[in-house]
């Protein structure tokens, strides 16, 4: 008996901003796809790319995530993209943090609700977000299937050993003080291409995944499971990211509040996880993009800047070499990983003691794929990340089989 056809929306809101693409499963066809920028703000930005390149933007005042979702199903309907609300039979919503609660993605009901903004903490700029992107669609599509994929759900096979932290162990038990990470939906998408592009198991294989964009993390998955990974107990710790300050000595917090005289520890959290990594150094932008460009401009803290963040993502591939026992390929995708040529160069160079040869006539910005020496022991490959389609296929699955609140 063949399954029938429906539509599901994979749903990732930021702060400000609202991304989303809306499927036709389970044949997994994007149908159209879209963002809403800067909600709260003056003039946001309203797009839809749809059909054959048809593409509809619009400038309005979007003061809410409600407004904005509500905006986006009126013109799925008015561009004859739907013809009713009623098509849309499930949504799935990216959340940063699950915690302890949540080691796979589940139907959405109040209890989840209330505990996805309890773990605020554990990702404090997306949490909230993303608590208000579902309450958003809750309210104007009450009936439909709604679930939440957690980017920590992939981590949760990580051993004690690599996932507690040194501390008293109350602070544990009481707190939940451990490593969570984050981007999980991202690494266990390119982990599952890369074993078919390898044309083996997944079971069989050791990859060392690099998500980097403006937030970055690297992990180390064996048999298809993460094993460990760069960022923490919040997205703050691990390598140097776009504004993030990545691992940095914990005594530097109180030494800086007192030279500072900031107090507040809400101001100095700011400082770490909006004005540092790459803005902080070059003084320029958190754009890779830009800091290249000021970079072959000679400008000293570009330069700096640029060589920081390489050598941040190095150190933990060389880490992971370690705790997997070598291994088969090193992936990269996101923003910076799927399109900067250089910036892979960069973090591959000088590494031929562990077998790593990337082909430069082959590392082109935009590829796809394998992108090592012939010669090479480790493979590197390029692979675009599809986290949208992860949630969508999560969404289908849960629905299909009939799980409720």
């Amino acid at each position: 008996m063949s399954i029938k056809s429906s539509k599901i929306m994979a749903m990732n809101a930021g702060s400000s901003s609202l991304k989303w693409q809306l499927y036709d499963m389970p044949e997994e066809v994007v149908i159209a796809k879209g963002i809403v920028e800067r909600i709260g703000l003056p003039n946001s930005i309203f797009t839809v790319k749809y059909g054959n390149k048809e593409k509809f933007e619009k400038i309005a005042n979007i003061s809410t995530h409600e407004l904005a979702v509500q905006m986006l199903l009126d013109e799925l309907i008015g561009l004859h993209i739907l013809s009713s609300y009623d098509e849309i039979k499930g949504v799935g919503h990216r959340v940063v943090a699950g915690g302890e609660y949540f080691k796979e993605s589940v139907v959405v009901c109040d209890d989840v609700l209330s505990k996805i903004e309890e773990l605020a903490a554990l990702a404090p700029l997306h949490n909230p977000a993303n608590a208000q992107g579902i309450r958003a669609f809750k309210k104007i599509l009450p009936n439909i299937t709604s679930v939440a994929v957690f980017d920590t759900a992939f981590h949760a096979t990580m051993p004690e050993e690599n996932y507690r932290y040194p501390l008293p162990n109350e602070y544990y038990e009481k707190y939940q003080a451990r490593k969570y990470g984050a981007h999980g939906t991202s690494h266990y998408y390119v982990t599952q291409k890369a074993s078919k592009i390898l044309n083996r198991s997944l079971h069989d294989l050791k990859f060392i995944t690099c998500h980097i964009g403006n937030g970055a993390s690297v992990t180390a998955v064996r048999n298809g499971q993460s094993v460990d990974t760069s960022m923490g107990f919040t997205p703050l710790a691990g390598v140097m990211m776009g504004t993030r300050t990545g691992d940095i000595d914990p005594s530097l917090i109180p030494y800086l509040m007192e030279k500072t005289g900031i107090y507040s520890t809400q101001e100095m959290n700011n400082i770490f996880n909006k004005k540092s990594g790459l803005l902080g150094i070059s003084g320029i932008s958190s754009d890779m993009r830009d800091i290249i460009a000021a970079r072959k401009e000679g400008k000293k803290e570009a330069i700096l800047a640029f060589d920081m963040f390489a050598n941040r993502v190095k150190k933990y591939i060389g880490q992971y070499f370690a705790v997997l026992n070598g291994a088969d390929a090193i992936i990269f995708t996101a923003g910076i990983g799927e399109n900067s040529a250089v910036v892979r160069s960069k973090i591959l160079e000088e590494m031929d003691w562990f077998g790593i040869e990337i082909d430069e006539s082959k590392n082109l910005p935009g590829v796809e794929g394998v992108i090592s020496a012939d010669s090479s022991k480790v493979k590197i490959l390029v692979i675009p990340t599809d986290e949208e389609l992860v949630i969508a296929r999560d969404v289908e699955r849960l629905r299909q089989a009939l799980r409720t609140c």
